[in-house]
């Protein structure tokens, strides 16, 4: 009986790691989404932001990303299960080279940093006002693949020979 809770225990505390953050997005965060940022100006405040790239631009020292961003889930991984539940885009920028490649439009990405300032950019004939976030840890997430799944290794139809209206449980009726 003593043993039970122990094992009990230790595997609530495994389940429980499965679903934490990665080490570099832990921390306490500002509750402030880009699109609140706009609006009540909080420069030079710390936050977690995630979303979808957009854009990619390598520069001589530094590489900036455009950004959709999405709500993030508990994870830190942003959830864009419902792509429209966005809170705006958001630019922002790292030291150093960072492939466009692989930091291809459409890969989930969470990043740490301060709010610099803001930016005004046309999209389309729309002049957008954007957050500029000087990152410092930009996390990019693995991409996820559908696999296809079978629900019995034959599914139906089958022909079976011991199967139908003279054979089976009732062949007597």
């Amino acid at each position: 009986m003593n043993t039970r809770i122990p094992i009990v225990l230790a595997a609530v505390l495994a389940l429980g790691a499965c679903a934490s953050t990665p080490k570099p997005l832990q921390g306490n965060f500002a509750p402030i989404s880009p699109l609140d940022s706009v609006t009540s100006a909080e420069v030079g405040t710390t936050v977690r932001w995630g979303g979808r790239i957009v854009e990619t631009s390598p520069m001589q020292d530094q590489t900036c990303f455009q950004i959709i961003s999405a709500p993030l889930g508990s994870s830190g991984r942003p959830n864009n299960t419902n792509s429209d539940a966005t809170s705006g885009r958001f630019i922002a920028c790292r030291a150093g080279f960072y492939d466009p490649e692989t930091f291809t439009s459409e890969r989930d990405v969470t990043l740490i940093g301060k709010i610099e300032g803001y930016e005004t950019i046309p999209i389309g004939e729309y002049e957008y006002r954007l957050p500029h976030v000087e990152a410092d840890v930009i996390y990019l997430w693995p991409k996820v693949t559908q696999v296809p799944v079978m629900a019995a290794p034959y599914a139906y139809p089958y022909y079976d020979p011991f199967w139908g209206p003279w054979w089976g449980p009732r062949w007597w009726w």
